[in-house]
């Protein structure tokens, strides 16, 4: 593929913008990102205790890196409460008698 075929997007991060190679089907998923960081970097910026653009940009991927993590070990919790809740429900089902294990035999 050659320069002229290449699909960009433009983002904008701490007020400046940036160019990024980008299939036109993720625009509005790199568009979304891309928004998420910069109000990752401006509340960082804002709090003036780090400067420089790429520090920011350092403490915002930690940041959001630290989230995503929470967010997986959560999701993991809840799908391994999910099995054991399956599970428990499957061996209640197999224990409780069928109708017609309370007929009277003939």
């Amino acid at each position: 593929m050659n320069d002229a075929s290449r699909q960009t997007t433009e983002i904008t991060l701490l007020g400046r913008p940036y160019v990024i190679a980008c299939p036109p089907d993720q625009e509005d998923e790199l568009k979304r990102a891309a928004r998420y960081l910069d109000r990752a970097m401006n509340g960082i910026h804002s709090q003036g205790k780090v400067q420089g653009a790429e520090k920011i940009a350092i403490m915002a991927a930690l940041n959001i890196t630290h989230e995503l993590l929470e967010a997986l070990d959560t999701q993991r919790e809840s799908e391994s409460s999910l099995s054991r809740l399956s599970e428990r429900l499957e061996q209640a089902l197999a224990d409780t008698p069928s109708p017609d294990d309370s007929k009277p035999s003939s």
